[in-house]
């Protein structure tokens, strides 16, 4: 990414890694299956006859069990329409992507494992900024991005420059520079995925497909200004903040590259892109089909710090004793009953997932 921050989940298999808190990320890509089989019966259905061979992507893969979900999906959809038509399998090349320091000893291990149980699919790793080119021209069919591409290339430059904190503790001065701060965000996101698509439609066939999700807000709802990941981080370091724990100066420097945007927002960034049509969009409740025990405070806080560990780190330094803090934090924060459940209905997010399909 253009940003110098250090954007990537903790790796490993630890008590704190990626790998054994995302259990609702998992649950968010099981919502795509339909719209990633979908994306493949169209696909192979506008084919003369089937092709011999197929490429897909998976954009932000991260590390841990929810690396080849995506992947899983689109290859057994591919298998289960070759069956259907009772055509003979048909060769699959799968790539897995994420920036460069990502956990990629695990992914690699992983997708040894997958391509010896599909004797039929190749694979590879494919480090790199997905605001970036990835592929060469014409060589994709579908691409497929989870919990992703809410993450910026940057943090608004702007805010940077002028010194604008991006979450002042003083809640009327954060009031007084909602608008300023929010505006900066999505003119960032609006920028980042207008280039996101770009690249792709380069990078897709002729009618390829590419099916994403990423946290969000519903078009009704009042900007926040944050996904409410970032929502809840922000109030765990400015309660760190008023104990003394982290510097305040060291604070209002910190801009994590994150944004939700309005499932309409999101509709206008693709239409006038112009290059995809829309063949789907739907606005999800992140936690509707998740237990509630999965929502508790100890669980929420190992969530947020296998997310935001790493960038937490770089900025405020002191690896451990902070995040031990951090955690610590936000469990007083939260044990009070309802206090949890209060800051998630304050701080409503939802998952936007698209399917789209490139222009001819």
């Amino acid at each position: 990414m253009a940003s110098e921050q250090t954007v990537h989940m903790n790796g490993g298999q630890g008590d704190t890694s990626y790998a054994r808190n995302s259990s609702l990320q998992n649950a968010e890509q099981s919502r795509m299956r339909p719209l990633i089989a979908e994306a493949i019966a169209d696909l192979l259905r506008a084919s003369a006859s089937l092709p011999r061979s197929m490429v897909v992507a998976d954009l932000g893969c991260s590390s841990g069990p929810n690396a080849l979900t995506l992947v899983s999906i689109s290859v057994d959809a591919i298998r289960g329409q070759c069956l259907r038509s009772q055509q003979p399998p048909v060769e699959v090349c799968v790539f897995l992507n994420d920036l460069p320091d990502n956990d990629f000893n695990m992914v690699v291990k992983s997708l040894v494992a997958f391509q010896q149980s599909n004797r039929s699919v190749v694979t590879g790793v494919i480090p790199g900024s997905f605001y970036g080119r990835l592929f060469t021209s014409g060589s994709l069919h579908l691409v497929s991005s989870a919990n992703s591409l809410h993450w910026l290339s940057e943090a608004p430059e702007e805010l940077r420059r002028n010194k604008i904190p991006a979450y002042d503790i003083d809640e009327h001065v954060r009031r007084g520079r909602r608008r300023v701060v929010i505006g900066a965000y999505a003119r960032q996101f609006r920028k980042d995925f207008k280039l996101f698509l770009e690249l792709r439609a380069k990078e897709l066939v002729a009618g390829g497909r590419l099916v994403v999700s990423l946290a969000g807000r519903r078009s009704e709802e009042p900007a926040a200004e944050f996904t409410h990941a970032w929502e809840s981080v922000a109030l765990i370091l400015s309660d760190m903040v008023s104990k003394g724990v982290i510097n305040k100066a060291k604070f209002d420097t910190f801009y994590i590259p994150i944004y939700g945007p309005s499932d309409e927002e999101l509709r206008g960034i693709i239409q006038a892109e112009g290059s995809f049509s829309i063949r789907e969009m739907q606005v999800n409740e992140p936690t509707s089909n998740v237990e509630s025990t999965l929502i508790s405070s100890s669980k929420m806080a190992s969530l947020l710090r296998a997310g935001f560990e790493p960038i937490i780190v770089q900025h405020f330094g002191s690896s451990g004793e902070i995040m031990d803090e951090f955690v610590r934090t936000a469990e007083r924060r939260w044990n009070q009953q309802g206090s949890l459940e209060a800051e998630l209905a304050r701080n409503r997010r939802v998952i936007l997932v698209v399917s789209l399909k490139k222009k001819v």
